[in-house]
């Protein structure tokens, strides 16, 4: 090769390389603005404000986090955290949106503003809360140390089967998220095609790469070389000594310009990765709600079991006392008899009651979990008393329904699925548009030329305009209607969600309210029944009343006592579906 032809081929690389750099910086020029990795991240601050999404590395991240701490807990996203409108856009996205305008595409456009996935910049803006349980075991086994409320919620949290089982919810989405995220892996290729006999003898081989591009287009490259012996009407397959290296870049101009099944299917796992966590918090509500109702039953039970004990200790002590006033005559030999038959009718009763606290017991033990998830079933000796109940006047309703509203995960689910839609209503309305593609292309061979015209030695490029539209466009017209009947539905769904919540609170509110005024009246009845029965008791150790209405004295203050428990149950009760419907995952 003369040192003329070597300068031409170096020029020519030059060319070809210079080109490529070219087509490199086009296609970061025009780049997707609706691209979560380019959007400015900003912390949500009210309910009208975009937040910005973060990075597959970022997320990553998190999951190993998540996993290194051992058990995961979820709090409940603010009302911050909603993002029910989009008046306040990032500047970036209120251009494209004057551009899409501009082009007479407003509305399909603007939709992919509303679909694209809305993310807090950290954790922190969702309220999720990873952090390692405590190593401190809780006195679970340790007889005669009452268990309050705060363990089993806390045992719930650590190691409920089903809250774990829930959590695997979380990597299911971080692997599907991630598996979107390959519809932008770069490809390679290659192939080799050998014709060694036959009048024409052609050997072709070709390695090339190809990148999908964010913003809907493609860029690739590639190197390939023929030689041989080629038939006159395919002489474009073959090459220079040196073979042929290419570059060449594709962009969307309508159709698939804003968004494509690409972009689509990643921001859906997106979505799917946000919605897993409000859907793990519904769960997490639901299992700490009945939890808590199984933990109130259990100190019923135990509550009813002692006032058993108590009244069946009563009997038999006035066994003695009836046996020696029928052994010097005072009462007739049928009293002591009568009082026989209150002791097995008060034994009998106190084994339905220790039954009962068994059952129950066994049924806590579903909750009640060592760290390591082993069952714990509690000892009749750790039933705690009922706490003193709070006020219900201290309870701002007004306040709590709106809280309650911003805080459910149910609502945050459906209007996380809402925003979902909303990506499929963006795409169903891409395909009314023409698909209009540019394409640019260069070409360069290299090495001593096998032509003698040297028609393969110049530096080559092609610009294509590519035009395809379906004319009936049934296809989208019939996804847009599917889709905005989705979106109706999950509108419908929505309302009816927020009255349940409001209907919800004002039941729990209005049970509180009724259990803690049948309480005060409970402990007023069992205050005078339990003076009525002493003072019955001590006429009957001076002989001036029978056992019959002693016997009905203490029956009375047996009821009372246990009417007083009743109305205690009554009122924990709602006040765990009050927190349930509040949405507080630690029942205060």
């Amino acid at each position: 090769m003369s040192s003329q032809q070597a300068s031409q081929s170096v020029q020519r690389i030059a060319s070809v390389v210079l080109l490529g750099s070219v087509l490199g910086i086009l296609s970061g020029c025009v780049s997707n603005p609706f691209n979560p990795q380019k959007r400015t991240q900003t912390a949500v601050t009210s309910d009208t404000e975009m937040v910005a999404d973060p990075s597959p590395q970022q997320q990553t991240a998190k999951t190993q986090s998540t996993n290194q701490a051992g058990r995961t807990q979820i709090g409940l996203q603010d009302a911050s955290s909603l993002t029910r409108q989009t008046s306040n856009l990032h500047p970036e996205v209120k251009a494209v949106l004057a551009r899409n305008e501009r082009s007479n595409n407003e509305e399909a456009k603007s939709l992919v503003v509303l679909a694209s996935p809305i993310r807090a910049e950290s954790s922190d803006s969702v309220n999720l809360l990873v952090a390692p349980v405590s190593n401190d075991e809780p006195p679970l086994n340790q007889k005669h140390n009452p268990i309050s409320l705060d363990i089993v919620v806390d045992s719930i949290h650590d190691s409920f089967p089903l809250l774990e089982a829930a959590y695997q919810q979380i990597q299911i989405a971080n692997g599907n998220q991630l598996a979107a995220q390959g519809a932008f892996d770069t490809k390679i290729s290659a192939s080799s095609e050998s014709n060694p006999l036959g009048f024409y003898e052609t050997y072709r081989h070709k390695a090339g790469i190809y990148q999908p591009l964010t913003n809907g287009g493609e860029l690739f490259g590639g190197y390939r070389i023929g030689r041989g012996s080629y038939e006159p009407w395919y002489l474009e397959r073959q090459t220079n000594d040196g073979g042929e290296i290419a570059a060449g870049l594709t962009l969307p101009l309508m159709r698939n310009r804003e968004i494509d099944a690409r972009r689509a299917e990643r921001w859906r796992a997106e979505y799917d990765q946000q919605i897993a966590l409000p859907e793990i918090q519904a769960q997490l509500l639901l299992y700490v709600r009945d939890g808590s109702i199984i933990y109130w039953q259990w100190i019923k039970a135990g509550q009813k079991q002692a006032i058993g004990k108590r009244a069946l200790d009563l009997a038999l002590s006035r066994n003695e006392q009836i046996r020696r006033k029928v052994e010097v005559g005072d009462l007739a030999p049928p009293a002591l008899d009568d009082n026989q038959r209150a002791i097995a009718k008060r034994r009998s009763k106190l084994i339905t009651l220790e039954q009962e606290l068994s059952q129950y017991a066994i049924k806590l033990s579903m909750y009640l979990r060592t760290s390591q998830g082993e069952i714990v079933t509690p000892d009749e000796s750790q039933v705690a008393d009922f706490p003193s109940p709070v006020e219900v006047n201290d309870i701002d309703f007004k306040r709590d329904i709106e809280s309650a509203i911003s805080t459910r995960p149910e609502l945050r689910t459906l209007e996380l699925k809402n925003q979902k839609l909303r990506i499929d209503l963006a795409q169903a309305r891409n395909d009314f548009l023409p698909s209009l593609d540019a394409q640019l292309i260069g070409s360069q061979d290299l090495g001593e030329p096998t032509s003698a015209k040297r028609d393969k030695s110049e530096l080559e490029l092609q610009a294509r305009v590519i035009f395809e539209m379906p004319v009936q466009r049934r296809k989208a017209t019939g996804k847009t209607q599917a889709i905005s009947a989705k979106i109706a539905q999950n509108d419908a769904k929505i309302r009816f969600m927020r009255e349940r919540v409001r209907i919800e609170l004002r039941v729990a509110h209005a049970a509180l309210k009724g259990a803690l005024a049948r309480l005060d009246q409970a402990r007023e009845s069992k205050r005078l029944a339990e003076s009525l029965a002493l003072t019955e008791g001590r006429k009957l150790e001076l002989g001036e009343t029978d056992l019959l209405t002693v016997a009905l004295r203490e029956t009375m203050a047996i009821e009372a006592a246990e009417s007083e428990v009743d109305a205690f149950f009554d009122f924990y009760s709602a006040k765990a579906d009050y927190e349930a419907a509040m949405a507080r995952r630690h029942p205060r």
